[in-house]
């Protein structure tokens, strides 16, 4: 196996230390592993100071109030899957609600309503079900989106589907028309965006994560037999290097747009452990599966230009309108990222969620990024996370 001498800035080369298989460090077990957790002597799990302040810093909590976030947040999304098939036909969508610390479940009929409150969430009355904004929104995705138009979700708490467009260009007569067309196939609201999404690659920076060509991107996820990251930042057959130049292995899938997602194939030395960079701000964090957070939980990003950052959902489903063609099924977070950061590691407390793809603005002055979802990525390649 190669060696360094020092684990410098350099796992400022990799996003997930499942890619110190990538960055060709001494190997590590589960075990051994930084943790994003330590544990009490009764054995149960605390959120590592790392992890508090940063959601301190970015979310504007407490310690206390972080603690008691991500509690309340386990707790919601344990009981998430429960609550939709209490709802059955019923079901409106769901969400995480900060303001009271859980769960809430629309349905669009009283006698749902009762089922769903005894597996612990709260209940809103709507008049769509999700099914419904879902055949709505698809009819939308057939739809020719100018550049205007950022991007459309189904929004469970406004029981709409939201259609963001660019701020500048609100009175553009495509995007107009757009609108129009929207609401002839479903309940839309249109919200303003800044700025226009772009996907966060970036040409070659010495010392980074990985490389294809001269694009440079992000690990995300630790898969059996290599990783996870963004398809726009190579196609199949491709192959990658790593911060120090040598080859790690090839793209072995890859698909953008439509989807943004790809996986790679890891070798030459490279392996993989369950891992995902927290860059010195918060301990690396142990990845332990893949359950989905809901709209409102908090979620942090790990990427190689500007490291770990966190945030909130904002959306699932979402469809984003990249100058190179819409990408279907993103999350969409308050999360800021930068060119480089492509690719990386979508994390909600130690549940794996997605794969960076895109957004508006910087991490100075603040902006929104979507990631693929994981288990999409899985499924789609027959893979399985490496977990702790």
């Amino acid at each position: 196996m190669r060696r360094t001498t020092a684990l410098r800035t350099a796992l400022s080369a990799v996003l997930l230390v499942g890619a110190w298989a990538g960055a060709g460090f001494p190997s590590a077990s589960a075990a051994d592993a930084p943790s994003a957790e330590s544990r009490t002597a009764t054995g149960t799990r605390q959120a590592s100071a790392g992890l508090l302040a940063a959601m301190q810093k970015d979310l504007g909590l407490t310690e206390s109030q972080a603690r008691a976030r991500l509690s309340a947040e386990k707790t919601a999304t344990a009981i998430q899957p429960d609550a939709q098939r209490a709802a059955g036909a019923s079901y409106g969508g769901s969400w995480f609600d900060r303001s009271t610390g859980g769960l809430t479940v629309a349905v669009t009929s009283e006698k749902q309503a009762a089922a769903v409150r005894a597996t612990g969430a709260a209940v809103r009355l709507v008049t769509h079900t999700a099914r419904s904004l879902d055949a709505a929104k698809a009819r939308i995705d057939q739809l020719p989106a100018p550049a205007g138009v950022s991007s459309w979700h189904v929004d469970p708490e406004a029981n709409k589907i939201v259609v963001n467009v660019v701020s500048s260009a609100r009175s553009d007569n495509d995007v107009r028309k757009f609108v129009e067309r929207a609401r002839d196939a479903g309940p839309v609201a249109v919200e303003q965006t800044a700025e226009a999404p772009r996907t966060f690659s970036a040409g070659t920076v010495g010392g980074d994560p990985y490389y294809t060509g001269n694009v440079r991107c992000s690990i995300g996820f630790s898969v059996y037999g290599g990783f996870v990251t963004a398809g726009h930042c190579g196609q199949a057959g491709a192959s990658v290097s790593g911060w120090d130049g040598s080859g790690i292995g090839n793209f072995q899938g890859s698909s953008f747009p439509d989807n943004d997602y790809a996986w790679v194939s890891v070798g030459n030395g490279w392996w993989t452990v369950p891992v995902v960079l927290g860059w010195g701000t918060v301990s690396d964090q142990l990845v332990r599966g893949s359950a989905v957070a809901p709209v409102g939980a908090s979620i942090c990003r790990s990427g190689s230009t500007s490291h770990w950052h966190c945030g909130n959902v904002l959306a699932t489903n979402e469809t984003v309108n990249y100058s190179q063609g819409a990408v279907h099924e993103m999350t969409k977070t308050s999360v800021c990222a930068e060119p480089g950061d492509s690719g990386g590691s979508f994390i909600s407390g130690d549940q794996a969620q997605g794969v960076t793809s895109g957004g508006w603005g910087n991490c100075s002055s603040g902006g929104e990024t979507w990631h693929q979802p994981i288990n999409e990525i899985l499924n789609r390649y027959g893979l399985t996370l490496h977990t702790a």
